[in-house]
């Protein structure tokens, strides 16, 4: 991983699409900031939990936020103004 901090969010307004979308989102990310296979697989089948819960609760259209800051990747998930579902993760 490179020293070199970053944001990305991706707003979703089609629950039906999260799946798929979401797994090749969530890869280039971890892929980019060096987590192996085995934590990629768990952070983003805890994403697709929290996007699936959040929209059943919250609404349809929901952000995802990637956040690579001072040595961690912080992950928020939010739906229509709902409540906001967090983790973090020490980069590689």
């Amino acid at each position: 991983m490179s020293d070199h901090d970053f944001v990305f969010a991706l707003d979703m307004s089609d629950p039906a699409q999260f799946d798929p979308m979401l797994a090749e989102v969530a890869r280039a990310v971890f892929v980019h900031v060096g987590y192996p296979a085995a934590a990629a697989g768990e952070l983003t089948a805890a994403l697709k939990a929290a996007l699936l819960k959040a929209a059943a609760v919250s609404g349809q259209r929901c952000t995802l936020r990637f956040e690579a800051r001072a040595g961690e990747l912080q992950m928020v998930v939010s739906c229509d103004g709902g409540g906001e579902w967090r983790t973090s993760r020490p980069l590689p």
